[in-house]
C-alpha cells in the first residue's frame, strides 16, 4: 500500500473507533438503570441476610395478625423455595452440557 492509501485507511479505522466507543457508551448508559436495581435488590438481601431478626419480628407480626393469610403465604414461599432448589440442582447436573465449547 502506498503511504497515502494508509494515511487515508488510518483515518477510517480512527472514525470507526470513534463510533463504536460512542456506541458502547449508549449502550452502557442504557443498562446503568437496571444495573443499579441490581444493586440495591442485592443491597437488601445482604442486610436481611445480616439482620434476620427483622423479617421474622415481622412475619410474627403477620401470623398472629393474619394467621390464615400468613400460613398461604408461607405455603406458597415453601413451594417456591423448594422449587428453586430443585432448579438450582438441575443447574448444576445439567452445567458440563451446556458449558460455552
Amino acid at each position: 500500500m502506498t503511504p497515502e492509501a494508509l494515511q487515508r485507511r488510518q483515518q477510517q479505522l480512527l472514525i470507526r473507533s470513534t463510533e463504536l466507543r460512542q456506541v458502547l457508551v449508549r449502550d452502557v448508559n442504557r443498562l446503568q438503570h437496571p444495573a443499579s436495581l441490581v444493586d440495591q435488590v442485592t443491597v437488601g438481601w445482604r442486610w436481611v441476610a445480616q439482620h434476620p431478626q427483622w423479617p421474622l419480628a415481622v412475619l410474627a407480626v403477620l401470623l398472629v395478625l393474619k394467621p390464615k393469610r400468613a400460613l398461604s403465604w408461607s405455603a406458597k414461599l415453601w413451594w417456591l423455595w423448594k422449587s428453586a432448589r430443585q432448579l438450582r440442582r438441575l443447574r448444576q447436573t445439567l452445567r458440563p452440557f451446556l458449558a460455552p465449547r
